[in-house]
């Protein structure tokens, strides 16, 4: 009832508000004028986009908002396109117009949206030295994953040395049905989420040892949670390895996942179950840090009695 009355409120946000979320839109202005790092290509800026953040960037500095024409003048900005810009903006919920005056000022999905950033930013440097602990001990790369949508996105990578060229990187997409933080991810959300990332974008092959049906995933899952740790046995990769395991925050939900990533020779199947016990420990301390003492599973096997998945239940 809270929320809803404040998405019909007319009144601007409050200044401490438009405060946190003005570094976040300063961090969008350098992100545009960025180079792609994954390319050499020259950059080329989308006029509208510029246009539209320069509106954000620029409200941001208001107490009480501008009306279509004080931000079109201010900005230099084409009468007619300023009117299209915040309209969509605001049909969007990224503004809010005061119907007495006609001003605009933020909406409550730049709330969300910095509220989010500001969530991963801290995450990530939560997660650093547990991260770098778990290469030194490992000397395997290790990444951290949150769940975005219908996929797991890598938000943190530490690199071991001598590990040779990987094609993971921060901000890469991966499928949460073949791959060990997707599965530690989507192990702890409801069913209901779960159908709809199978109807969304169902579960594709790799090669023939990814999973590809519903049940098969769900059947998997529930080991994932028995067991407290998940397995990339070749599921989106021949030739690689994951394991992984979930981090949960102050109340107990899912909110990102650890893994240790390698070759074959790597990670054999004997030192499967020692990577487990290690990533979960891990993973665990990290809970514990954001201030849960963590979710436990319903068997919860000692470190050194951890057992490994079947391999048919890895491969279909």
């Amino acid at each position: 009832m809270f929320s809803s009355r404040l998405e019909h409120s007319s009144q601007p946000l409050p200044a401490e508000i438009c405060a946190s979320i003005e570094p976040c839109l300063r961090a969008l202005g350098s992100l545009k004028k960025a180079k792609n790092p994954m390319s050499d290509a020259k950059s080329c800026p989308v006029p509208a986009i510029e246009r539209a953040l320069s509106v954000l960037e620029f409200l941001a500095k208001s107490k009480s908002g501008f009306s279509t024409s004080e931000i079109s003048r201010r900005l230099g900005l084409p009468k007619s396109s300023t009117y299209l810009i915040v309209e969509t903006l605001e049909r969007r919920g990224f503004l809010q117009k005061n119907r007495q005056n006609g001003r605009y000022s933020f909406g409550l999905k730049l709330i969300t949206l910095s509220r989010h950033a500001i969530e991963n930013l801290d995450l990530r440097d939560a997660a650093k030295p547990f991260l770098r602990s778990l290469v030194q001990q490992t000397q395997l790369i290790a990444h951290m994953a949150v769940l975005d949508g219908a996929e797991a996105m890598i938000i943190e990578k530490v690199e071991a040395p001598g590990t040779g060229r990987q094609t993971s990187f921060v901000g890469r997409r991966l499928d949460v049905h073949s791959t060990a933080v997707g599965k530690a991810l989507v192990a702890y959300i409801s069913d209901d989420e779960l159908e709809m990332i199978a109807r969304f974008k169902g579960f594709p092959r790799r090669n023939d040892n990814t999973i590809t049906s519903l049940i098969a995933l769900k059947r998997e899952l529930a080991q994932v949670r028995s067991l407290g740790y998940s397995v990339d046995d070749e599921e989106d990769e021949i030739g690689a390895r994951c394991v992984g395991a979930p981090v949960f925050d102050s109340n107990s939900s899912i909110v990102a996942a650890f893994s240790v990533a390698g070759t074959l020779a790597q990670i054999p199947d004997g030192r499967i179950q020692d990577l487990a016990a290690l990533v979960k420990r891990t993973a665990a301390q990290l809970s514990s840090h954001l201030g849960t003492m963590g979710r436990e599973s319903s068997v919860q096997p000692a470190a050194h009695e951890v057992t490994e998945l079947p391999r048919d239940s890895l491969s279909q």
